[in-house]
């Protein structure tokens, strides 16, 4: 049971409206997470701004999802993990790459890095070593990535929170936490 109630997206007409009307168009419906986050239009607006901003990024949308199993997994946050395997797949990841990601593994080095970085971050709390970011450039990520790494992990901190806190409904096809 949600600790929050779950808005109607057909009953939204002010600013908000317009936002899940995209959210609605890119998923063929309003997610359970959405219409959580849908009581506040600052932060509506700012997780939707986030995903476009990130999906544009340099490490792309199959990388995205990626990060977002392995963050989610450690989160213990079902609902993002659920979620961001469904997309992780239509980015075009297999359902074994979206297994090894949510372990924070990848068979492609420069994956694996990002994914390794990653990881550190959110095990860390942010509060890297040296050592964790130059064992990313020597993986041989760009600054670019790094800070796009760290914008993902972010992202995904701030939906794993929404979801977990607040005990959103899963509405996609349950996938097992490993931790």
């Amino acid at each position: 049971m949600s600790r929050i109630e779950l808005t109607n997206p057909d009953q939204i007409t002010d600013e908000r409206a317009e936002t899940l009307a995209q959210i609605k168009g890119a998923f063929g419906l309003v997610p359970n997470m959405f219409k959580a986050v849908a009581h506040s239009p600052a932060a509506l607006k700012s997780m939707w701004a986030q995903f476009g901003a990130l999906g544009d990024g340099t490490l792309g949308a199959r990388t995205g999802e990626m990060i977002a199993v392995a963050v989610a997994d450690r989160n213990r946050c079902d609902y993002c993990l659920s979620a961001h395997t469904m997309l992780g797949k239509k980015a075009g990841a297999t359902a074994e790459e979206m297994s090894d990601a949510q372990s924070g593994k990848s068979d492609d080095p420069r994956t694996a890095a990002v994914l390794t970085f990653a990881t550190a971050l959110i095990e860390k709390r942010g509060q890297i070593a040296d050592s964790d970011l130059q064992a990313a450039r020597d993986a041989g990520l760009t600054q670019e990535e790094i800070v796009e790494t760290v914008a993902h992990v972010a992202l995904n901190v701030f939906t794993n929170y929404i979801n977990v806190a607040l005990d959103v409904p899963v509405d996609f096809t349950r996938v097992s936490l490993t931790r």
